[in-house]
């Protein structure tokens, strides 16, 4: 079979496009959606922080994860809460706000290279092929990562809000300002996507796909 490959391809190309836009369009509205609720969404924010910060301390004392891990965790997720003083609005040249970055970063690599292992040594100790390791399942982990690692980080990313020349539009010298004079702030999805887009159209301006006037 020569052809029918060829279509799994393209559907697998088609279906992931189509996955994208549909969590950019689920970020985008999350983002108004803690625009509009902003209140709310901090005082909801606080307390998963706080929450996953306690579930950190129990899966210490009770299931046994590495301590220095787990304070590794903890200290990150406090310092996730200092980004909460401002709420929602954030500098990306903040200190804190990279150091907040570099964290979520730095906890994947660590807690992977954990369970990693953990799954290895489990492993290494079966003595027949009959033998259950008992190690954390892929839901298990998956969990893991998403709650403790990434929640906190990726609520963030969608509620903080950046003014609107924060990223320059490509093609200007100068970022946009708004015509009050005063700096818009919006959510740092939107910022980035409008960049995006902003970019996407004026490669096809220059390469004559589109007229000057035309909107992307």
């Amino acid at each position: 079979m020569w052809i029918l490959p060829l279509v799994g391809y393209l559907g697998s190309i088609v279906g992931f496009c189509f996955l994208t836009l549909a969590i950019a369009s689920g970020l985008y509205y999350l983002s108004e959606l803690v625009e509009e609720h902003t209140v709310i969404a901090k005082r909801l924010l606080t307390q998963l922080i706080f929450g996953i910060i306690g579930l950190q301390t129990i899966l210490w004392l009770i299931d046994g994860l590495p301590f220095t891990l787990s304070l590794m965790s903890i200290v990150s997720h406090v310092v996730y809460l200092g980004n909460m003083r401002r709420f929602p609005f954030v500098r990306l040249t903040d200190p804190l706000f990279v150091v907040s970055c570099v964290l979520v970063l730095v906890n994947h690599y660590f807690w992977f290279r954990y369970f990693s292992a953990v799954q290895q040594r489990s492993y290494s100790r079966l003595s027949n092929i009959y033998d259950q390791p008992d190690i954390p399942s892929f839901a298990e982990i998956a969990s893991y990562f998403g709650i403790c690692v990434w929640f906190i980080p990726f609520a963030l990313f969608v509620s903080l809000s950046a003014s609107d020349n924060v990223l320059p539009t490509m093609g200007s010298e100068q970022p946009s300002s708004s015509t009050d004079g005063k700096n818009k702030r919006q959510s740092i999805v939107k910022v980035g996507v409008d960049y995006v887009l902003s970019g996407i159209g004026e490669v096809s301006r220059m390469a004559g796909w589109k007229k000057p006037e035309d909107r992307f």
